[in-house]
């Protein structure tokens, strides 16, 4: 089990936005998928406590991940899994005190990603397509390490590419919000 404090600034964007700063940064082959799975309780405890417990498959990669507010961004906690044990717990739900959460889970809806990243001053630029129960958005996720510095850098990047900051919300919500 890992742990880590994730800090990351995000706003909506445009789908020619997102694909003229794919170019923009030489890109445009460089996106991959990945595919969030999430879980709750069947009355979503954990989406009423803003906590997030998901398995992310990045190709034959998978990571549970138990994300919870901090004080300053979230503080994260993963697991790696095979994929026999992510189809486990996906088919049959688990008892999530294996990461640190009281409840048994079941999956409850997924989210897809594409997704670039760049390097950029102290931190990484995500430029995200995420598709979810027939929508589609684009958003940008800059991760840092240092929440001045990179809210600094975050506005200056896009100011310099015209890009108006739109409150983005979590892809989390928006998969448990659009499920069918």
């Amino acid at each position: 089990m890992t742990k880590n404090k994730e800090i990351e600034f995000k706003t909506f964007i445009t789908e020619d936005q997102y694909y003229n700063l794919l170019k923009d940064f030489g890109l445009e082959n460089n996106v991959f998928s990945q595919t969030n799975y999430y879980f709750d309780t069947p009355d979503t405890k954990l989406l009423k406590e803003k906590t997030v417990l998901r398995i992310r498959q990045k190709g034959n990669n998978y990571k549970l991940t138990k994300k919870t507010r901090a004080e300053v961004g979230a503080d994260e906690t993963h697991i790696l899994l095979s994929g026999e044990k992510a189809d486990e717990y996906l088919k049959n739900g688990f008892n999530a005190s294996i990461i640190g959460i009281p409840f048994d889970v079941t999956y409850q809806c997924s989210l897809t990603t594409f997704r670039a990243s760049t390097p950029y001053k102290d931190g990484t630029l995500f430029f995200d397509k995420s598709e979810y129960y027939g929508h589609i958005d684009y958003e940008i996720e800059y991760e840092v390490d240092d929440v001045k510095q990179g809210k600094a850098d975050f506005y200056d990047f896009l100011n310099k590419n015209n890009i108006t900051f739109k409150e983005s919300i979590r892809k989390s919500k928006r998969a448990f919000d659009n499920r069918k």
